[in-house]
């Protein structure tokens, strides 16, 4: 595989579980995202919406801090895409 094999044979870019926590504080998005990532299978990858400012400032670190990888961080406009392996 290309990415390293970390991206589960099993999952396409289409079935890639999205959770939307425009609108949610800090920590409350980073707890959201956290409980998500541990109900999923290691090696599959979320995307998170994140409002701009603390969230997209701090979600990520505190995520990398605990452990995951952090694929990409795209700017959407008024969001912010991050996608990020369950490991």
């Amino acid at each position: 595989m290309s990415n390293g094999g970390i991206l589960k044979m099993n999952q396409t870019t289409t079935e890639i579980p999205l959770l939307d926590l425009r609108g949610t504080p800090c920590p409350i998005n980073f707890v959201r995202t956290k409980l998500k990532l541990q109900q999923m299978s290691p090696g599959l990858l979320l995307e998170v919406w994140l409002d701009p400012g603390e969230p997209i400032e701090q979600v990520p670190d505190s995520l990398t801090i605990e452990g995951y990888h952090i694929k990409t961080i795209e700017d959407r406009q008024d969001f912010f895409s991050l996608k990020v392996y369950r490991l």
